[in-house]
C-alpha cells in the first residue's frame, strides 16, 4: 500500500498480552540481556503458538488503529536485544557475565567467550509471518552492534572495538536475510550510542556503518533515552545524533514527546527521514489527537513533512494494552489533523 504524507508507525514493540508474559516480573526488573524464560506464562510446548497468536493480535490492533507501517510488536521477545544477542556463536549462555546498565546498575549480560558469529537467521521467520498476515508496509528491528557490545562481558577480544565489529558482521548478515524475506524497512536499535557517546564516536558509529555495508533496502536507526518505565529522567537533548548525518542509514528515530526536545536539532540531519516520537510513554494518560498534532508541528520548521514518520517515543512494551492502543489511535488521528492542514490525502 502506498504511504501517505506523515505515515504512522510503531518504533518496534507493542504491549504483550497478560496471558503471554508476566508483566509484573517484566516491570520489576531492567530489560533482560540474557534469556529470561521465566517471564513467559505459557508452557514451553505451547509458547510458539501463543506468540504467533499474540502477533496476530498486535497486527490487528495496529491495522484497527490505522497505522501505515506495521511491526510484529516484538511479541516473541523478552527484550528488544536479548533474543538476537543470545543466539550468536561465541556466547556462553550458561555462564553469564556482568556489565553496567545505562542506569549504572550491574546487570547479567551475555559473556563473550569466543568469536561472535551468526550461526543462523534469528528473525527471518518473524518477518515472514508478518508479511503473510498484512498487506501494509512492514518493519522489523534488530539490536545494534554497538549496543550489544556494551551489553556484554568481553572475555575473548583484545578490546570492545574488535568485538563490536564482529557483532556488526552478524547484524549485517541478518539484515540482508530480513530484506530477502520481505521486510520493507529494517531498523537497528542503538540506544547505547546516546548513553555512551564518547565510545560511540570512537568506534560505535564505524561498527554501525559496517552493519549496513552492502545492504540494499530502507534502513533506520532508533536512538533513545531508555524505556520511560525504567529510566525516568530525560536529558534536555541528545548527546549523539548529528553524527548520523554522514551514515548510510536513511531514517533516524528520536524521542520528542516526553522530553519536549528542541526540534531545531533535526536541522543537523539533512536528507534523513525522521521517525518523530510524539507519544509520552511515562504518562498513562492517553494524549488527545490535538496534543499529538501540536508535537508534530514543532518539527515542521526544521524538517519537511515529506521526511517525517510519526511514531511513539520508544516501544510500547511496558504500557497496559488498552493504554498502548489508545495512544496509538491518538497518534494516527493527530497525524491526520496535520496531514489535512498540509493538504495531504
Amino acid at each position: 500500500m502506498p504511504l501517505p504524507l506523515l505515515p504512522t508507525s510503531l518504533v518496534g514493540s507493542y504491549a504483550q498480552p497478560d496471558w503471554l508474559i508476566d508483566r509484573k516480573k517484566l516491570a520489576g526488573r531492567f530489560p533482560p540481556r540474557v534469556r529470561a524464560k521465566e517471564l513467559w506464562t505459557v508452557p514451553p510446548e505451547h509458547l510458539a503458538q501463543a506468540q504467533d497468536d499474540a502477533t496476530l493480535l498486535a497486527i490487528h490492533d495496529q491495522e484497527r488503529a490505522g497505522l501505515d507501517i506495521l511491526t510484529d510488536g516484538e511479541m516473541r521477545r523478552e527484550s528488544y536485544s536479548n533474543r538476537f544477542a543470545t543466539a550468536l556463536e561465541g556466547i556462553d549462555i550458561d555462564n553469564p557475565g556482568i556489565a553496567l546498565d545505562r542506569s549504572g546498575h550491574p546487570n547479567p549480560v551475555p559473556r563473550v567467550a569466543g568469536k561472535v558469529r551468526r550461526k543462523h537467521a534469528v528473525e527471518v521467520e518473524d518477518i515472514k509471518f508478518l508479511r503473510a498476515n498484512t498487506t501494509r508496509t512492514i518493519k522489523i528491528t534488530v539490536p545494534g552492534p554497538f549496543t550489544m557490545s556494551c551489553q556484554a562481558q568481553n572475555d575473548f577480544y583484545k578490546d570492545e572495538e574488535e568485538m563490536a565489529f564482529d557483532y556488526a558482521a552478524a547484524v549485517n548478515a541478518e539484515i540482508k536475510d530480513l530484506f530477502a524475506a520481505g521486510a520493507d524497512i529494517v531498523q537497528i536499535d542503538e540506544p547505547y550510542m546516546q548513553a555512551r557517546p564518547d565510545k560511540a564516536r570512537q568506534y560505535g558509529l564505524k561498527a554501525f556503518n559496517a552493519a549496513l555495508d552492502g545492504v540494499t533496502g530502507t534502513t533506520a536507526v532508533h536512538i533513545c533515552f531508555g524505556y520511560a518505565a525504567v529510566i525516568h529522567v530525560r536529558p534536555e537533548g541528545y548527546s549523539f545524533l548529528p553524527e548520523f548525518a554522514n551514515s548510510p542509514v536513511q531514517q533516524v528515530s528520536i524521542e520528542t514527546g516526553q522530553s519536549g526536545l528542541d526540534c531545531k536539532v533535526l536541522e543537523t540531519l539533512p536528507g534523513k527521514t525522521v521517525i518523530l516520537g510524539v507519544l509520552d510513554l511515562s504518562d498513562m494518560k492517553i494524549e488527545t489527537p490535538e496534543t499529538v498534532a501540536a508535537r508534530i508541528r514543532r518539527a515542521l520548521p526544521y524538517v519537511s513533512p515529506e521526511r517525517i514518520v510519526v511514531a511513539p517515543d520508544c516501544g510500547l512494551k511496558y504500557l497496559p494494552r488498552e493504554v498502548a492502543f489508545g495512544k496509538m489511535k491518538a497518534m494516527v488521528d493527530g497525524a491526520k489533523i496535520v496531514r489535512r492542514e498540509l493538504g495531504g490525502v
